[in-house]
């Protein structure tokens, strides 16, 4: 019974390894590659959060020229005197015109101009933060899709390999030189990479709809990558990061804005203490019959903001505390800065030990079929192969990490591109 079920197992072999092989990967040649350059140019130019945050900055700078004009001018008309018993009759109405005009106290229109550019500048600021921030989150999918990329090509060049083992397997146990168990272990090792393959392909669809959603496209189309693996000699020290990042990075420019802007509104509300002027003139048309039935009009006016003293005084003391709320903010959001590049650096090095480890340890099982013990045979490929997929992925993360980085400090980082084993590549 026993060698029944064997025979079936050795007949099922072959086709099962043939549907296996036929899943090796083929990239596409119909889709040209994308640099990391040209992908970031197209998701600042196409992806809707950065479109949502230009539309703000444009909506900001149509308010700066309103906030400096003067209120619209007025026109009045009245009719006074009419007879009740002879409504109709206007010539005995005696007819008003008279336009006005509102001038607000010296130095608000300059200070409310102000206002709305510094509205501006924390609207630039933001935009600024959205594309660094779409920016970290293209390059984090890029290394993936770099990653995957490299998996799969390690995967092509594994199936040959494993190709030659199954061949091997069978032809070592038809003439009884390897034990069944020689074969199952084959079979494993294929099965192995059929499972890998189908994951890798699971990712790189995944990655691929994430990164063609950043850059406005349709998730499901075609997208295909060309880039290298980098990796800095030296990060700069952490002193010289934080005063990149205090220079650099947008939010903390938008929260200096908003100080600035805050500052610019306590000195708007104490302006308010300062009256606005009315100036009209207008013309009068007397009843028929009067001595001088054609005259003018003046007349001018004023708030008395000083009889409103609590609401002009709350409004200052607001304007201050949002002064203080927003200085808070500010030395709040260093300390999360300071944070975030510590961070990024202890992963930066973290793995830049690991990629340093990886390549070190990695070496190539070349061998001649009838010169090792199929058993370790199995096992070395496994080994190199796990070790192979580890270096790969130790490079993303380091990429991801360098990313992190230059998005805590709100710069690009001096790079160096590290050579040696598969440290650059060109998918097609």
């Amino acid at each position: 019974m026993r060698f029944f079920l064997f025979l079936l197992f050795i007949q099922s072999l072959e086709p099962l390894s043939d549907r296996v092989l036929i899943q090796e990967h083929r990239h596409r040649s119909d889709v040209q590659s994308m640099s990391l350059a040209e992908i970031e140019a197209s998701a600042f130019e196409r992806n809707p959060e950065i479109r949502v945050m230009e539309e703000r900055v444009a909506l900001a700078k149509a308010g700066v020229t309103p906030a400096g004009a003067v209120d619209d001018p007025s026109f009045m008309y009245r009719g006074w005197s009419t007879p009740l018993v002879r409504p109709w009759d206007v010539n005995q109405t005696q007819h008003m015109f008279m336009l006005s005009q509102t001038f607000p106290a010296s130095g608000k229109r300059e200070l409310r101009y102000e206002l709305a550019n510094q509205t501006v500048e924390i609207a630039e600021a933001e935009l600024e933060s959205k594309r660094l921030e779409i920016a970290g989150k293209v390059r984090a999918a890029f290394y993936e899709l770099l990653r995957n990329e490299d998996e799969l090509r390690l995967h092509d060049e594994q199936i040959a390999l494993a190709r030659q083992a199954v061949a091997s397997a069978r032809i070592k146990y038809t003439v009884g030189r390897v034990p069944q168990q020689d074969v199952l272990k084959a079979q494993v090792a294929l099965t192995k990479l059929a499972d890998h393959l189908l994951m890798f392909l699971q990712d790189g669809d995944l990655v691929r709809a994430r990164l063609n959603t950043l850059i406005g496209r349709d998730p499901a189309a075609p997208l295909e990558v060309s880039g290298q693996h980098r990796t800095p000699a030296e990060l700069p020290a952490i002193a010289n990061l934080e005063q990149t990042a205090l220079d650099n990075r947008p939010e903390l420019q938008a929260i200096r804005a908003a100080i600035r802007e805050s500052e610019t509104k306590v000195r708007l509300a104490e302006k308010n203490y300062k009256p606005d002027v009315t100036v009209g003139a207008g013309y009068m048309l007397m009843p028929s019959g009067s001595m001088n039935r054609n005259g003018y009009m003046a007349e001018l006016s004023f708030n008395l903001p000083w009889l409103n003293r609590s609401k002009h005084d709350s409004d200052i003391r607001e304007a201050q505390s949002n002064v203080g709320l927003q200085r808070a903010t500010l030395e709040s959001q260093k300390a999360f800065v300071f944070q975030e590049i510590q961070e990024a650096v202890i992963r930066a090095n973290s793995a830049s030990r690991l990629v340093e480890l990886y390549r070190d340890t990695l070496t190539s099982a070349a061998y001649q079929a009838d010169q090792t013990d199929f058993l370790n045979l199995i096992d070395s490929q496994n080994t190199v192969l796990d070790v192979e997929y580890s270096y790969f992925r130790a490079l993303a993360e380091f990429d991801s990490r360098i990313a992190d980085l230059e998005r805590a400090i709100g710069a690009a980082l001096p790079r160096e591109v590290q050579g040696g084993l598969e440290a650059s590549h060109e998918t097609k």
